[in-house]
């Protein structure tokens, strides 16, 4: 991946250059004064800090969406994307497979990902600790974050890929997109909401069986299988969008 123009030119945007700082600043500015507000709002006397039974879940669901917020504002290119070569450059000049750009483009969004989990990890560690949360929740918790970021990510590569030149419209896009499919998951299938769901594992609830052609089928099994194929398609659109004729 090391010789791969394009892994190199995000990695020296991004980490080289610090463009990529403000993301990391903003989920840290975001996500510190969430946690610390939770804990101390509700009571100002020295027992706050034995833990707010409520404190982790407020921190794992606020680290869920800026991770999925900035994941597909990152995979969008939508900070200093006046510093990106165009993929035409890539494809095109440079000789690059759409196979190869997309795999950089894949691996810098694993990068981000992992960079930030790595930021939040602390908080949520903490806040698990004052809330005398179970290690195999905070465990399962810190694994759901880099896979629903990755998962509603690569549509804001194949978004990418579909509209490059069109930088408003793929802003627009992507939110409306990730809110269009948080709202419809609530209304058709909570479970299906990355939010409900993670919620519910945290507050130990157990998840309504979806019934489907007169079966019932498990919450934790449909909601896993609805993101595998969630992001599947993603991933399928970008190959495609990359590999198309003509790229616009």
């Amino acid at each position: 991946m090391k010789s791969n123009p394009v892994w190199r030119e995000s990695i020296d945007l991004y980490f080289g250059e610090g463009h990529g700082f403000p993301v990391y600043l903003y989920l840290l500015v975001i996500l510190a004064p969430v946690e610390f507000l939770s804990l101390y709002l509700p009571s100002l006397d020295t027992q706050t800090w034995s833990g707010s039974a409520s404190l982790f879940r407020v921190s794992a669901v606020t680290a869920l969406l800026l991770l999925v917020y900035f994941a597909l504002r990152v995979a969008n290119q939508e900070f200093v994307p006046w510093r990106f070569r165009p993929l035409r450059y890539w494809l095109r000049d440079q000789g690059q497979t759409s196979v190869a750009v997309s795999r950089a483009q894949v691996y810098f969004l694993l990068a981000h990902i992992a960079f930030s989990l790595l930021l939040c990890a602390p908080f949520l560690i903490w806040a698990g600790a004052i809330a005398r949360t179970p290690l195999a929740s905070i465990a399962v918790t810190l694994a759901l974050l880099p896979f629903y970021a990755l998962v509603y990510g690569v549509w804001g590569l194949a978004t990418l890929a579909l509209w490059e030149r069109r930088l408003e419209s793929r802003q627009v896009f992507i939110r409306s997109f990730f809110v269009g499919l948080v709202i419809l998951s609530a209304l058709f299938y909570l479970p299906l909401n990355p939010v409900a769901f993670l919620l519910a594992f945290l507050s130990r609830q157990e998840l309504p069986p979806l019934v489907l052609f007169g079966r019932p089928w498990a919450g934790l099994h449909v909601h896993l299988a609805y993101h595998f194929v969630l992001g599947a398609t993603g991933y399928a659109l970008h190959r495609w969008a990359l590999g198309r004729e003509p790229i616009f």
